[in-house]
């Protein structure tokens, strides 16, 4: 059973440009979305493109104006809410009438819903307009959440308020939403000190948080360190945003091979204990500051993301867990009502095979990250090693932080840093194979401020800087089981289980097929260290290995939780995590 009247699914942060402007296609529906505000230029192309769109007065905030990074962001947020404020009145005056969208409102919600279950009597009931009117007072806008990596923190210029997280968080601070931030991608002091500057963060005299915080976490641990960190400054945690280490899209955290289910399961232990030791630090903080106090203890969410891929599984993870709700991302990028993917990369993407989604070492930040064969970024990236000039201009700096041969941070990914890089090579006279390894790991790094932009730009017909048109797309490896694109009715329907959109490749159960990604994973990490092992990896790498060994026997004593599924699918599950397990046992580690 779901545990909401409306929506228990969110669509998360996708890319920069991705889901960009996913609030004015989706939150009309009731369906939350997370926005990026890394890249404050593309904010504001956009928000000159919505004020075109929307009939409104668009004045530029151009790189002279002071704090131009926080009043872009500020600006553009406090532009999708009027125009989501606009869609809702338009949409609330709107007949019960075919195609209408205060029907498909309704017909998209969970078919347990209340709501739902309403407008299903009032369909065949005689008394529709006073039933109508009712239904019409239960409809509510889905979030406008914003998403701030707190590893992107440059300071460029200025005072460290300057910086570019810090600027990102004033930015959304100051906007007129009543929304949550998400912050992703661990901990930064800077960034969690200067959050106490901003009493919308903390409770009002009524217990109320006008925005609140949602952490992204890839295990209890983190949850419990960052939350008492946040909780001790007087700022509560409203949800804890759990993702999958390595079945997930972007940048991938993978944990020490703990699996979803074994972490899902100390959530699920700890939750009780957990969000009452937050609250106790919360107040007392409060207390100490003379802020007002929560006069109880606030709701504290968890919800997964990562890999899902069918109703069952939804549910499993609502029932079982206990989980608030899920992220369905990737999936969405074959949804162009809902996300910016321009026609070329959605026609690469909705034909894709399996072999076409990788975790490559492209990103800048040295994390590993979700990668896509087939699209033109990494056709580039290929051809100017051809042609002996690989790297990328670098026009906008957000992943800049290499100091090796300049005394201003540079990036990895640029043509500069590569050719310095390479030449240095060069002077170590490896053998060939060797060399071909360091300039390949060289090589790899590709321009993501650019490529994870530049998608919106070619669909809408804006302009593109610096004639960057190359694209780079990070879905998760689940991606491989939905081929084609989808009406925004027909993914919500797979979601709830009244349609279903995956491909005939056959799919393993999302804990299988993350279990299989940790399992290549190791692989790999054991291969990279068989002629230097040292004590310190073989510990962890051994460390490594137990946690899946007995995150999948976890899973087999799991079985027979699995009460939707068929006797024949949890046979096949038990099969493949045998099979998973032996594979584990084989594998030598020195």
């Amino acid at each position: 059973m779901r545990k909401t009247t409306l929506h228990t699914f969110h669509i998360p942060v996708l890319g920069l440009g991705y889901s960009i402007d996913t609030p004015v296609k989706v939150a009309r529906f009731g369906i939350s979305s997370v926005v990026s505000v890394v890249e404050d230029g593309l904010i504001e192309k956009m928000r000159e493109y919505h004020c075109a769109q929307s009939d409104e007065e668009y004045i530029a905030i151009t790189e002279k104006d002071d704090d131009y990074r926080a009043r872009r962001i500020t600006a553009y947020l406090d532009l999708l809410g009027r125009i989501v404020d606009r869609q809702m009145k338009e949409l609330l005056v709107q007949p019960f009438t075919k195609d209408a969208d205060i029907v498909k409102y309704f017909e998209m919600l969970p078919i347990d819903s209340p709501v739902r279950k309403h407008y299903e009597v009032m369909l065949i009931s005689s008394e529709k307009e006073t039933l109508q009117e009712l239904l019409r007072k239960e409809i509510r806008p889905g979030a406008i959440d914003v998403n701030i990596m707190s590893k992107i923190d440059n300071l460029t210029h200025g005072s460290p308020e300057f910086s570019d997280a810090l600027s990102a968080l004033r930015g959304i601070a100051n906007s007129q939403l009543h929304s949550s931030i998400v912050f992703s991608a661990g901990y930064n002091p800077r960034l969690y000190n200067y959050i106490e500057n901003f009493p919308c963060f903390f409770p009002d005299t009524n217990g109320v948080l006008s925005k609140k915080v949602i952490l992204k976490v890839s295990d209890f641990r983190s949850a419990l360190i960052q939350g008492k960190l946040l909780a001790k400054k007087g700022i509560w945690i409203s949800e804890f945003r759990i993702e999958s280490g390595l079945n997930c899209g972007g940048h991938a955290f993978a944990t020490e091979g703990m699996l979803l289910g074994p972490i899902l399961e100390e959530f699920k232990q700890k939750r009780s204990e957990l969000a009452t030791e937050l609250f106790e630090l919360c107040n007392i903080a409060n207390m100490v500051k003379g802020n007002p106090v929560f006069p109880q203890q606030p709701p504290l969410k968890i919800t997964v993301q990562g890999g899902i891929g069918t109703s069952n599984e939804d549910l499993f993870l609502m029932e079982y867990y206990g989980v608030d709700g899920t992220g369905w991302g990737s999936p969405f990028l074959l949804v162009p009502e809902v996300t910016n993917v321009d026609d070329h990369t959605l026609q690469q993407l909705a034909t894709a095979k399996k072999e076409d989604y990788f975790l490559s070492a492209a990103s800048p930040l040295g994390i590993p990250f979700q990668n896509f064969r087939n699209s033109t970024a990494e056709e580039q990236r290929k051809e100017r090693i051809a042609k002996g000039r690989p790297g990328s201009p670098c026009y906008k700096k957000f992943l800049a932080s290499d100091t090796e041969f300049t005394t201003t941070p540079i990036c990895t990914a640029s043509r500069q840093y590569q050719d310095l890089k390479i030449k240095q090579l060069k002077e170590k006279n490896l053998p060939e194979a060797e060399f071909q390894v360091e300039f390949d790991h060289i090589t790899s790094k590709d321009c993501l401020c650019e490529g994870l932009s530049v998608s919106v730009f070619l669909k809408d017909n804006i302009p593109v800087p610096h004639k960057m048109t190359a694209v780079t797309i990070c879905p998760g490896p689940n991606l491989a089981y939905f081929s084609g694109v989808f009406s925004l009715r027909e993914m919500v329907d797979h979601i709830y289980g009244r349609w279903n959109v995956l491909n005939s490749l056959p799919r393993p159960n999302m804990f299988v097929n993350e279990a299989q990604l940790y399992i290549d994973y190791l692989k790999k990490l054991i291969g990279k260290s068989v002629d230097t092992m040292n004590a310190k990896q073989s510990k962890y790498l051994n460390t490594f290995k137990t946690n899946l060994i007995e995150g999948i026997e976890y899973y087999k004593g799991l079985l027979p939780s699995f009460k939707r599924e068929t006797m024949q699918y949890i046979e096949v599950l038990k099969q493949q995590l045998n099979a998973q397990q032996a594979m584990l046992s084989a594998l030598q580690i020195a």
